[in-house]
């Protein structure tokens, strides 16, 4: 392979990388759980931006049942995250060879 096709390459990666850590942060999703009852913004860095309880949780003073429910928004948020990230980096690298359908370890 000549020098200047891996410069080449080096660039387009350089290029990706970039162009992946802007979607990254664009990246805001929001999953709720029990109805609505919770939900939950979170950001392409996986994390909570928001939470929003309805009050008529607190009515039935049952703490379990808050718990599980932020934690199923909070899973579910990751998800998405996740899901977004992965079509994201799929029309990103769709015009390099070899990239489509990469999985980054720590990232999708």
């Amino acid at each position: 392979m000549e020098v200047s096709a891996l410069q080449q390459m080096l660039s387009r990666f350089r290029q990706l990388q970039e162009d992946l850590q802007r979607q990254v942060n664009a990246v805001t999703v929001e999953a709720s759980a029990g109805g609505g009852m919770v939900t939950v913004k979170m950001n392409g860095q996986k994390q909570v931006v928001d939470v929003h309880v309805e009050p008529d949780v607190f009515k039935s003073k049952d703490q379990e049942m808050l718990q599980d429910l932020i934690r199923a928004a909070v899973n579910e948020a990751s998800r998405r995250v996740d899901e977004e990230l992965a079509n994201q980096m799929k029309n990103l690298a769709g015009g390099l060879p070899g990239l489509a359908g990469l999985k980054i370890p720590g990232l999708f």
